[in-house]
């Protein structure tokens, strides 16, 4: 692999996709660009060439089309210069879950949760053999809080979350490297696309500060980046926490509580 690898994009069109092309085309890498809106893509690519003297691939999909995923984890699959993948792409639906159309679920299950696990699935075995690599997968803090009302959305990102963690646990020791980073209120296109009110909003982190804080855990080798999260103690308490309650999971009589009525 060559020393500066090239890295695959999904949802690079705008947003945290393009701020990653950005940010990776500044440091050297050719790039594959990967999104639905193929002007756009066309014109970032453009510019990032001209700016950076990187060569960028263009590849039009939308990964919610099985034959245009397949296309995509053919590339992965066979281009042995993509090194790094950032799997970006995701969206919302706006509503509550009973108010929801069932297509609209299918397609953001297909792209958040389903589209992830495939293009992982497509470049993990190439990475191990190689014994080299990083995947990165943008999740949510909302798969985290329930309390948000984004039921399904958050259901994706729990997955994108678990996916990484237990990857992170096959991968790592076969020298691949993997991240999840979970974002919070961040400012980009998935809001207006998903029909929410711009006066509703909370304040937001800035697309470039998210972005610039995610390659800092990147390039620290953090498993999970959060950059909305200040106090880092709290992350590790509640992963601390998680892993003490493990041992109890072996045990193979019922807990008191559930029992003391019979």
């Amino acid at each position: 692999m060559p020393t500066k690898p090239t890295v695959l994009v999904t949802g690079a069109s705008s947003g945290i996709g393009a701020t990653y092309a950005d940010r990776f085309a500044r440091r050297g890498h050719d790039l594959v660009l990967v999104a639905r809106d193929r002007a756009k893509l066309d014109a970032l690519a453009e510019r990032l060439r001209r700016e950076n003297g990187v060569a960028i691939d263009v590849l039009q999909a939308d990964l919610t089309v099985p034959d245009q995923v397949r296309a995509v984890e053919k590339r992965l699959r066979d281009d042995a210069r993509v090194g790094i993948l950032i799997n970006n792409a995701g969206t919302n639906v706006g509503g509550s879950f009973v108010e929801q159309s069932l297509d609209d679920i299918d397609r953001l299950v297909a792209l958040n949760a389903t589209a992830v696990m495939r293009l992982a699935h497509a470049v993990a075995p190439r990475f191990a053999a190689a014994g080299e690599g990083a995947l990165v997968n943008i999740g949510s803090v909302v798969g985290l809080v329930p309390e948000f009302g984004t039921t399904v959305y958050g259901a994706t990102k729990a997955f994108v979350l678990y996916l990484s963690q237990g990857l992170r646990h096959e991968l790592d020791p076969l020298g691949v490297y993997v991240q999840a980073v979970l974002p919070a209120a961040t400012r980009t296109e998935i809001w207006s696309r998903a029909g929410a009110d711009p006066a509703a909003l909370p304040p937001m982190m800035e697309v470039d500060d998210l972005v610039d804080a995610a390659l800092a855990g990147f390039d620290a080798r953090e498993a999970v980046t959060i950059p909305h999260l200040h106090d880092a103690g709290q992350w590790d308490a509640f992963d601390a926490a998680r892993q003490a309650m493990i041992p109890g999971f072996g045990t193979v009589q019922p807990a008191p509580r559930y029992t003391s009525a019979a």
